[in-house]
């Protein structure tokens, strides 16, 4: 059984830094490939900083943040990635970026390692079909923010050898999360359960049914949910789930998964929820309207 023991990740974003800090914190060495050293340095304080907050809470100390730190290398450099024994792509979801930078990758790695996605809307046996050795691919499909969510999806592709789903399964629960392994369909299982729940919210918000802030106080108090489906989109991002909707309706032609007008409108008016600061809560007026 592998063990992938030396792990690289692809891309230094908020998912990516996550990543790299959950597999630094079970005691194994990443190297986190990025396009510019700005980028690599924005990563690493964005791990600091989250590791700070960990210290501040009381839940972790110096000494572990500074030996996660330590365990996290960024290089702008493909060849630095020769040597390791799993990787994990996290960058922009675009199917042509991805293949791209997995192919340049499955030739300086080797044919053996085993080669991941953390796409949560592409096809992996699609992305898996362009390696020559299609059988090591798998997704790994953590969820935001990656060192809190408990949940991995390990996605089979069709490709997908048994050994390696194996692997990943146990590789999954020695970093500390709970793996469940799915095919892979459009949304994989959470998300293609959970799009066609946030479309009939964005619908019902569209139709004028209750406001923002009722509707999400509806489903926290009725329902139990932790968090009204709304500020999740805010929290998502609009443009996130508008794209991953878009995805799940091309590959399905199903109609839950068809986005509802008002997300390309709120796209189109950079109302991205609350990285921009605008959304369906974020940036509303005291009755829950957009603004």
């Amino acid at each position: 059984m592998r063990t992938f023991r030396r792990v690289a990740v692809l891309g230094f974003g908020t998912m990516g830094g996550g990543i790299a800090q959950v597999v630094a914190a079970s005691g194994r060495d990443v190297v986190v490939l990025e396009t510019e050293q700005a980028r690599i340095e924005r990563g690493t304080e964005a791990v600091r900083s989250f590791l700070d907050g960990g210290i501040s809470r009381g839940r972790t100390t110096a000494e572990e943040r500074d030996a996660v730190l330590g365990r996290i290398r960024g290089t702008t450099d493909v060849a630095d990635l020769a040597g390791v024994d799993l990787v994990i792509e996290a960058v922009v979801e675009q199917h042509d970026v991805k293949v791209d930078l997995l192919g340049q990758v499955a030739e300086i790695v080797g044919p053996e390692t085993v080669l991941t996605t953390n796409t949560s809307a592409l096809s992996v046996t699609d992305l898996a079909a362009s390696l020559a050795a299609p059988g090591r691919m798998a997704g790994l499909h953590f969820f935001n923010p990656a060192p809190v969510m408990a949940l991995v999806e390990v996605v089979r592709a069709l490709q997908t050898d048994d050994d390696v789903v194996a692997d990943l399964v146990a590789f999954v629960e020695d970093i500390g999360k709970s793996p469940v392994e799915v095919k892979d369909r459009p949304g994989f299982l959470v998300n293609r359960l959970l799009m066609p729940y946030l479309n009939d919210v964005v619908q019902e918000y569209d139709d004028g049914l209750a406001s923002a802030e009722d509707i999400d106080v509806a489903i926290q108090l009725g329902l139990g949910y932790k968090l009204g489906p709304l500020a999740l989109l805010d929290l998502i991002g609009i443009d996130v789930h508008r794209h991953a909707t878009e995805s799940a309706y091309e590959a399905t032609l199903d109609p839950q998964f068809a986005p509802p007008p008002l997300l390309h409108q709120m796209v189109a008016a950079g109302y991205l929820g609350t990285k921009s600061g605008r959304g369906f809560r974020a940036g509303t007026t005291e009755h829950g309207e957009v603004r």
